[in-house]
C-alpha cells in the first residue's frame, strides 16, 4: 500500500483510506493521479475491506483535472483521459463495499464528480462544491454526469451555467451530501456514517449496492423486472436466510460475512 506516488493507502480495521495527496497541486487529476485512485479501488474492492474512505490531503479535497496535463494532450489524448477518468467514477460505484467520501476545503470540477460519484459524502462546514468551467473555456461536460444524477436538473444547470461555489449546507439541502457537520466533527461524522452503512450481511450489502446503479436510470417497469430478479436470488444467500432465521427466533443475526 505505499507503491503510490500521489495517493496514500492505508487499512484501518475493515475500512480502506484513499487519501489524495497532492496538495501541492490542490489534488489536481492528472492521468497519473487517476491511474493510481483507479488502481487503489481495485485493489481495495477485492479485498476483505467493508468500507472505503476517500479524502484529500492539504487544504482541499480535489480542483478537479489537472489543466497542466489537460493542456499538453492532443484530442486523442484528452479522450484517454477523460475514459480513465470515467472508469474511475465506474469502478467506485462497482466495488462492492460502502464507498464514503470525506470532504473538505473545495471540491470542484471532477473533484466534485468523485463527491457525487461515491455511495455517501460528508462534509466539513468549510467545505465548497463547484462546476466551474460554465465561467471558463472548457464546460463541466463529464462531472456534470453523476452530479445531475444527484442534485436535479434546475441545480445541475445552476450549478453548471453559473460555475459558482455552493456551500456545504446548500449541497446538504441539494442532496449532493448526505451532511454538512462542523469541521473538527468530519472524521466522527465520516466513521458513523461508515459504521451504520456497513453493519450487517456484507454479500448482500455489496449485491444491493450494485443493483441499485443498475437500475436507477431504467424504466420503472425494467428497473422493477431487474430488481424482482436479483431480490429473489439475494433471498438464497447466507445473510438473507441467518437475518430472517434470527427475526424469526428473536434473537441477535450472527452474520456469516
Amino acid at each position: 500500500m505505499s507503491d503510490y506516488q500521489h495517493i496514500l493507502v492505508t487499512r484501518d480495521g475493515e475500512l480502506v483510506r484513499i487519501t489524495m495527496n497532492r496538495p501541492e497541486r490542490r489534488n489536481a487529476l492528472s492521468a497519473e493521479h487517476l491511474a493510481e485512485l483507479l488502481a487503489a479501488f481495485c485493489v481495495a474492492g477485492t479485498s476483505d475491506a467493508k468500507g472505503i474512505v476517500l479524502a484529500g490531503a492539504g487544504p482541499v479535497f480535489s480542483a478537479g483535472h489537472d489543466f497542466a496535463d489537460v493542456a499538453a494532450r492532443d484530442l486523442l489524448g484528452v479522450r484517454g483521459l477523460l475514459r480513465l477518468c470515467t472508469e474511475l467514477m465506474r469502478t467506485i460505484q462497482t466495488v462492492p463495499q460502502v464507498v464514503v467520501a470525506r470532504v473538505h476545503g473545495l471540491a470542484t470540477a471532477a473533484g466534485c464528480q468523485l463527491v457525487a460519484t461515491c455511495d455517501l459524502a460528508i462534509a466539513a462546514e468549510s467545505a465548497g462544491f463547484a462546476l466551474p468551467g460554465g465561467k471558463g473555456g472548457w464546460f463541466c461536460h463529464t462531472p456534470a454526469v453523476p452530479v445531475a444524477r444527484t442534485v436535479g436538473r434546475k441545480r445541475l444547470m445552476e450549478l453548471t451555467l453559473t460555475g459558482d461555489v455552493i456551500s456545504a449546507r446548500t449541497a446538504e439541502e441539494w442532496g449532493l451530501v448526505n451532511r454538512a457537520v462542523p469541521d473538527d466533527e468530519l472524521d466522527n461524522a465520516v466513521d458513523d456514517l461508515m459504521r451504520r452503512a456497513t453493519r450487517g450481511s456484507a454479500a448482500s450489502k455489496a449485491l444491493g449496492k450494485q443493483t441499485i446503479y443498475a437500475q436507477l436510470d431504467r424504466p420503472e417497469q425494467d428497473a422493477y423486472a431487474l430488481a424482482i430478479e436479483v431480490m429473489a436470488s439475494a433471498s438464497q444467500l447466507k445473510g438473507a436466510k441467518e437475518g430472517m432465521a434470527a427475526f424469526l427466533e428473536k434473537r441477535p443475526p450472527s452474520w456469516p460475512d
